[in-house]
């Protein structure tokens, strides 16, 4: 898939659309299960900006937050998945808890969550700033979660 990019390949694209002039918004997560409140956070994401990078939770890393059930879908699943959203323009599977490490390598001029985080609760929001970008935080559409889809089939 052309929009998946090797983390040790993704600072040189970086480095590549900032020559270009292009503003980088970052984002990531785990999007197990798709649904319409990724859908709406990741279009809010790509309209601060030229390219929208998303930084996808591997397998081992999901199941280190979240548990041995998750996840649902396996991570190349997961990134044909997003790369099928007109949204997202390149995809980065990473393997560590947070996105620290990824982000000092992008160094992208926006970073997005949703906004049940604050710049207080965002672990991730001083290696954002110390490298010249802000962060944004993206309204979450009520009641969409991929835990409460799998509560339901339950």
């Amino acid at each position: 898939m052309e929009k998946l990019i090797k983390e040790d390949e993704i600072g040189q694209k970086a480095a590549e659309l900032k020559r270009l002039h292009k503003t980088i918004v970052f984002t990531n997560g785990c999007f197990d299960i798709l649904h319409a409140g990724h859908v709406r956070y990741l279009k809010e994401s790509k309209k601060l900006g030229d390219i929208l990078i998303v930084g996808l939770n591997s397998d081992s890393s999901i199941k280190k937050i979240k548990g041995p059930m998750r996840p649902i879908n396996d991570e190349s699943d997961r990134a044909e998945v997003l790369g099928g959203l007109e949204s997202v323009d390149f995809i980065v599977i990473f393997n560590e808890d947070t996105p620290a490490k990824l982000l000092d390598v992008i160094k992208p001029d926006i970073y997005t969550k949703g906004a049940d985080y604050t710049i207080q609760t965002l672990p991730e929001a001083d290696t954002v700033i110390k490298n010249g970008g802000r962060v944004e935080f993206i309204k979450l559409v009520e009641g969409r979660s991929t835990t409460k889809i799998i509560d339901k089939i339950k």
